[in-house]
């Protein structure tokens, strides 16, 4: 049978998720995520295995089929009328944000010589969701497994710094819970360092971090959508470039082949969590195998990645993470001080 084919990489990825997700439960503080963790197992695995073709077929549908079932998922805990309400006050902050992220990043991305899809990846993490959003843009432009992982790398690096840094800057330029909780919400890029970083500052801070946290979530939505087009467009650019018969390879492509289906399963699950009454066992078991998919997808990713191509591209794509993610900091606070929210 077909199926059995797929098995081994499937378990695999598996495996290496619950082992990752085992160990982040044991960090007193969560500085580092599952997400991450798993994908540098993977890594490692790669680097051991002799020979990974019986794992091949499984590891190819856990990094793409599984990852938009978990995208899909994620929908559920994402209650769009109440992440809209906090969304008012944040909205500004996080529109400068995005902005910052990819026109800016736009621009570091060809001054560092990096490949746009690469970049991209790194701007996308660092302003809406660290993994989650790499993963999903990553899933409609076709990208490397290897920029997968650059991409996490660099967000991740940063947020480390930033559950440390995060609190005490924020106390020394005397932030509220409420302007503290805007402030990580829209500038760290990871939900687990959202959470961990608004914790430390305090309980308010944290749960308003939260909250701001899902609502950027929610321009995954747009960000995916637009990404499709533009590979839609590079594609049929590629065509007219590369074909002698350029209007017939040029008709092949089109919206509906490459437009992400996955992201409507997204949004509908989020319209089902804001208009019906979902119990919450079922909202925490849907987030719970949604983020173990993601965790398997990520560590199939690291499984197709080896340090040696890891080493090519240097140290260009932390550079470009940590330039961005910088000025996303120092923007969301100039922002939020015009506001008046400081």
């Amino acid at each position: 049978m077909k199926i059995i084919k797929y098995f081994p990489g499937i378990a695999l990825s598996a495996l290496i998720a619950a082992f990752a997700m085992w160990l982040e439960s044991l960090l007193p503080v969560h500085l580092i995520g599952s997400a991450v963790i798993a994908m540098f197992i993977g890594m490692i695995l790669n680097a051991i295995l002799k020979s990974t073709d019986i794992f091949a077929k499984g590891i190819k549908f856990t990094s793409k089929k599984l990852l938009k079932l978990a995208i899909i998922l994620l929908g559920l805990s994402l209650n769009i009328t109440t992440v809209l309400q906090v969304g008012k006050m944040s909205l500004t902050v996080m529109i400068f944000t995005l902005l910052t992220c990819f026109g800016g990043g736009y621009f570091i991305g060809k001054a560092l010589g990096l490949n746009w899809k690469l970049s991209n990846l790194i701007s996308a993490g660092t302003g809406i969701c660290g993994g989650s959003a790499i993963a999903a843009v990553s899933s409609v432009i076709e990208a490397d497994d290897d920029d997968v992982a650059y991409a996490l790398s660099a967000t991740f690096l940063f947020d480390m710094a930033m559950i440390v840094l995060f609190p005490i800057m924020g106390r020394a330029i005397g932030m509220g819970d409420e302007a503290f909780g805007i402030w990580a919400g829209t500038a760290v890029n990871d939900t687990s360092s959202v959470v961990a970083t608004g914790y430390a500052f305090s309980e308010a801070a944290g749960d308003f971090a939260t909250m701001v946290k899902l609502t950027r979530t929610l321009s995954i939505i747009p960000t995916v959508v637009a990404f499709a087009f533009i590979q839609l467009r590079l594609k049929k650019k590629e065509a007219e470039r590369n074909s002698e018969n350029a209007e017939g390879m040029k008709a092949s492509f089109s919206i509906r082949k490459i437009f992400p289906w996955f992201i409507l399963g997204f949004v509908a699950m989020s319209v089902v969590a804001s208009v019906f009454t979902v119990p919450s066992e079922i909202v925490s078991g849907t987030k719970t195998v949604s983020k173990f998919l993601m965790v398997s997808a990520l560590a199939a990713i690291g499984l197709n990645t080896s340090f040696a191509s890891f080493k090519k591209s240097g140290i260009r794509p932390m550079i470009h993470g940590f330039i961005i993610s910088a000025l996303v900091v120092i923007v969301a606070l100039v922002v939020e001080i015009g506001m008046g929210i400081v």
